[in-house]
């Protein structure tokens, strides 16, 4: 546990950047090999966009990362939050327990919170619009997306009182994770069913991918479907039914164009 300690509180950009590029490329090439659906479109143009849109993600955390690195820094120096309060413990235990909290605010919470508030969802829309959901999708967010959920996590950072490193590892598994769970690939079923009892499975994510309500405001979680099932948001849809998109936005010129994503939010409500 101490080496993954000191490897993530050193982690270097190059690292977390290969990561990125590394899981969009491993499910990419699954996904071609054991598709879920077999989607009629033009790929790289598809992937394009949403590469466009991971890019963007990055800038922005990258820009504001200083403000990630304070508020750690100004919760550890204050003995600040849930963590620093909490008994000694095992470190795997308490990295466990700040994982599933940083995962709680940092992704639950403010996706829970985009798809209730107006504003919020007129930027969140735009990653609900693809109706061709594989990896690239993970990060098909708005840049004004991008500036709320990181507000999200630094909140998170600041309540769980989690360390640095714990916040890159965080921020690793959930990249990861994110791409697993949009990735077009097909699980056995019983495989997926188990996997979704502790994270966030393909199967499970997707029905937060179908076009009509109430499926689209259910299955929120972004690592650890727990959060779903405490809160009462878990939702259950058979694959073959899953429909992707929204009914607003089912059109190409609307959902795959990249200066329409872009104006999306800024547009009149149909």
């Amino acid at each position: 546990m101490q080496t993954i300690i000191d490897y993530f509180s050193t982690i270097p950009s190059a690292h977390r950047t290969l990561i990125l590029v590394g899981g969009i490329t491993i499910f990419w090439l699954i996904e071609n090999a054991f598709p879920l659906f077999n989607f009629k479109y033009r790929r790289w143009h598809h992937a394009g966009i949403n590469i466009f849109f991971t890019l963007t993600t990055i800038i922005v955390n990258f820009c504001l990362a200083f403000i990630l690195l304070r508020v750690a820094d100004w919760s550890y120096q204050n003995n600040f939050g849930i963590l620093q309060w909490l008994p000694e413990m095992p470190i795997g235990i308490y990295t466990i327990i700040g994982l599933l909290l940083l995962d709680l605010i940092g992704a639950y919470l403010v996706h829970l919170i985009e798809h209730k508030l107006k504003l919020f969802w007129r930027f969140h829309l735009i990653h609900h619009t693809d109706t061709w959901i594989d990896t690239t999708t993970a990060n098909r967010h708005h840049p004004g997306e991008s500036v709320i959920r990181f507000v999200f996590t630094s909140l998170g950072v600041v309540l769980v009182g989690s360390p640095m490193w714990m916040v890159f590892l965080y921020q690793t598994l959930s990249v990861v994770a994110t791409q697993f769970n949009h990735a077009n690939i097909a699980l056995p079923k019983k495989v997926d069913l188990f996997l979704s009892y502790f994270i966030v499975s393909p199967d499970m994510h997707k029905v937060h991918h179908h076009y009509l309500m109430p499926y689209t405001d259910s299955n929120y979680g972004n690592i650890f479907s727990i959060w779903d099932r405490l809160f009462g948001t878990f939702m259950v849809l058979p694959r073959e039914e899953i429909v992707y998109g929204v009914d607003t936005h089912l059109q190409p010129e609307e959902h795959n164009n990249l200066k329409n994503l872009l104006k999306i939010p800024f547009q009149k409500k149909k």
